[in-house]
């Protein structure tokens, strides 16, 4: 289900996968396929890990990237999670052929 919030979704980003929602800044992204993509992948990552664990160790491998990068932002761009997400959002068809666990490919230690 796609809900829109403009306060819930942190500055600086377009969407936000909390299963079983992805919540959307604006209305108009509604219409972003790579975008919507990218979150419900997000959910299926959410769903493999039975949810709450999900939430547990992407904190956990945020907290062990920006300790290995300083950065914020390539704290995040490195959390394999999102590594699979970009690397696969353009693929409207991904989540019809992603194997189980898939996230696991993208554990690495160098630069997205």
């Amino acid at each position: 289900m796609i809900l829109f919030s403009k306060y819930l979704v942190p500055k600086g980003y377009s969407g936000l996968a909390i299963y079983p929602f992805v919540f959307l800044k604006s209305k108009a992204l509604k219409k972003d396929g790579v975008l919507i993509n990218h979150e419900k992948i997000h959910l299926r990552q959410q769903v493999e890990m039975l949810v709450l664990p999900f939430y547990i160790i992407y904190i956990l491998e945020f907290l062990f990237r920006y300790i290995q990068y300083r950065q914020v932002y390539l704290a995040y761009k490195n959390i394999s999670f999102e590594r699979e997400a970009y690397a696969n959002e353009s693929n409207l068809n991904y989540l019809k052929t992603r194997s189980f666990w898939q996230f696991l490919k993208y554990i690495r230690s160098y630069d997205f």
